[in-house]
């Protein structure tokens, strides 16, 4: 009986492959035959959940692709959110500037000034008597004085409100509003007294001036100070809310460059190996989404830097000048009124007379100079600064300013309200020569006067003029506060579009890449 063996197959076979008579499987571009090893081809296991699984396997170029994909769209969101972050930090910060911050210096700095003139008016009223030819005088200084009692309570009610929640404002703002209370009953009672006494000016009822000073020592010594405080504390809030922002700003800066770079980097990464493994030069889709990224990294960059410096515009350039302007307003009123109670009460002139010259020194300092060295030192100092702009050599609230010259126009304002000054300056010196050669009544009336070259009109030119430097500034605070707001959040949002359309061109310059593996 004869044997047949079948040749041609045994048992070097590799398993399955007599069973099913199959060729090899190709192995798709860009995977070497040495690979990881394939899932064995069984009935129970068709091709096409081989090729399926090899399609998203790690080393496999499908799984590459979407890799690399998944990549470029993590780093996408994380770039749109340092965007978005940035503005919603800029728009926070504008929002609190300028609705509570700002506000609320303003309502301090305006309770300091108030407070200042009202009390000057009080020592004005008393001081022109029942003279009859000063009457009008009289009747204007109580007008300024119940004005500045409403404004000074308006103020008071805004600090209060705006103090809620804060311990140490609260006990400052409750107890200007008691000694205002307390003030006005003084100063009530002072005024009553002058007008039952029917003396004429620079003759005032020592009871009345008695009254007086019990009422300015509490303006001094308890309703002043609070006023400063407060002015002091807002102030710094202020300080801190703009500190915040601008070192958030600056580490959201540093993410949006971080964030941008990695995009551009993931970016360029997809392309080489989209040129490497296909071999194609370009892929347009993903060649148009790195040129908007590097566009909207550089906007973003920008927006970031144009918001800090926005805010330091508006903080340092503008509104410092404010604080230390409206300071050096409310000093001067002070100042005038130390000018009053120096032909008022005569017993205390010597002191009055320091205080007023104290003050001067608060609102342009000059070292070593004294009352009657004054205008000339003040003088020597604005010919030096005229010749160099550079050279300020007077300190105080003025000496800020000068050095604080920024914006257009400002400096030919500050040299004005500095003019102004010097006028009101000489005007006090003849005050005080009228009063010292025995000229009292003549004093008063050229004090109280809003003649042209009257103390007072000079006194109104300067306060003019101080008020439009110091509304210069406030537009400059504002214009930049808008500009700074009005672009904080709209301008990330539009730039996180453009992030999505990164987003959008990466998802369809791979598409095609990855049905040529379907």
């Amino acid at each position: 009986m004869t044997t047949t063996v079948a040749v041609g197959k045994h048992q070097t076979d590799p398993p399955g492959r007599a069973a099913s008579g199959a060729e090899p499987e190709p192995v798709p571009d860009g995977e070497s035959s040495g690979g990881a090893p394939r899932p064995p081809a069984s009935p129970g296991r068709p091709r096409r959940e081989v090729r399926a699984w090899r399609r998203v396997r790690p080393g496999a170029v499908p799984g590459q692709l979407k890799l690399l994909r998944a990549v470029v769209l993590t780093t996408a969101f994380a770039f749109l959110a340092a965007l978005v972050s940035g503005g919603a930090l800029a728009d926070s910060a504008w929002s609190d500037i300028r609705d509570r911050s700002e506000p609320q210096v303003v309502s301090a700095t305006g309770l300091y000034f108030t407070l200042n003139d009202m009390d000057a008016q009080v020592a004005n009223q008393l001081m022109l008597g029942d003279t009859p030819k000063l009457s009008s005088h009289r009747t204007q200084a109580a007008k300024i004085y119940d004005r500045r009692r409403t404004e000074a309570g308006g103020y008071l009610r805004d600090l209060a409100e705006a103090a809620a929640g804060d311990p140490a404002a609260e006990k400052t703002a409750a107890g200007a509003i008691t000694d205002l209370g307390s003030y006005e009953e003084l100063a009530s009672r002072a005024l009553l007294l002058g007008e039952q006494s029917h003396r004429p000016a620079g003759d005032a009822d020592p009871r009345a001036v008695a009254a007086y000073r019990t009422a300015t020592d509490l303006m001094r010594t308890q309703l002043l100070p609070e006023a400063d405080r407060l002015v002091t504390s807002n102030d710094q809030a202020f300080g801190r809310t703009y500190q915040d922002a601008m070192d958030g700003l600056s580490a959201i800066g540093y993410a949006v460059l971080g964030t941008g770079l990695l995009l551009l980097a993931a970016l360029v990464g997809l392309q080489l190996f989209l040129a490497a493994r296909f071999r194609r030069v370009i892929n347009p889709l993903i060649a148009l989404g790195t040129a908007v990224t590097l566009a909207l990294l550089i906007a973003g960059m920008v927006h970031t830097s144009g918001q800090r410096e926005q805010l330091r515009v508006a903080r340092h350039d503008a509104f410092d000048s404010v604080v230390a302007l409206d300071r050096a307003r409310a000093v001067s009123y002070d100042a005038n009124a130390d000018e009053s109670r120096y032909l008022l009460d005569r017993s205390g002139a010597a002191a009055h007379e320091a205080d007023f010259f104290a003050k001067s020194q608060t609102t342009a300092g000059l070292p070593n100079a004294d009352l009657s060295t004054y205008n000339g030192r003040l003088s020597s100092a604005m010919d030096v600064y005229r010749a160099d702009h550079d050279r300020v050599d007077f300190s105080g609230a003025f000496g800020a300013e000068f050095r604080n010259i920024t914006f257009t126009g400002e400096r030919a304002a500050a040299e004005t309200v500095m003019a102004r000054y010097q006028d009101y300056q000489r005007d006090d010196r003849k005050i005080r020569d009228l009063a010292a050669s025995g000229h009292l009544a003549d004093a008063i009336a050229y004090c109280t006067s809003y003649e042209q070259g009257g103390s007072n009109r000079d006194f109104g030119a300067y306060d003019t003029a101080l008020q439009n430097l110091i509304g210069s500034n406030e537009n400059a605070f504002q214009h930049a506060a808008t500009q700074g707001s009005d672009s904080a959040l709209t301008l990330p949002l539009g730039l996180a579009g453009g992030v999505l359309a990164v987003a959008a061109l990466t998802i369809a310059g791979v598409r095609p890449r990855l049905a040529e593996f379907r």
